[in-house]
């Protein structure tokens, strides 16, 4: 089985410094895992949105495309569950 290359948006950066050290821990943890399978249980593709899916850590979101042919995922965006859909996508 292929590994997957993370790969992340300034804005996603930008939005998991802003978290608590313990809840990016959690969040780190998640994202590596998606190296080795992409598409974990749990995971839901956004309707409306070519190739982005979501999954959840606690009450946060992790909103990141897959790009199957390169073997990339892009890390979007990361934020709480009552805020992360508010602001524009992309």
């Amino acid at each position: 089985m292929a590994c997957y290359k993370i790969t992340w948006k300034k804005s996603a950066l930008k939005e998991l410094k802003t978290l608590e050290k313990k809840v990016i821990r959690n969040i780190i943890q998640q994202i590596e895992s998606l190296k080795v399978d992409p598409r974990p249980k749990g995971c839901k593709k956004i309707k409306g949105f070519y190739l982005l899916y979501r999954i959840r850590k606690g009450n946060y979101r992790i909103i990141y495309s897959i790009k199957d042919d390169q073997l990339i995922i892009e890390i979007i965006r990361i934020g709480h569950r009552k805020n992360i859909y508010h602001k524009k996508m992309l």
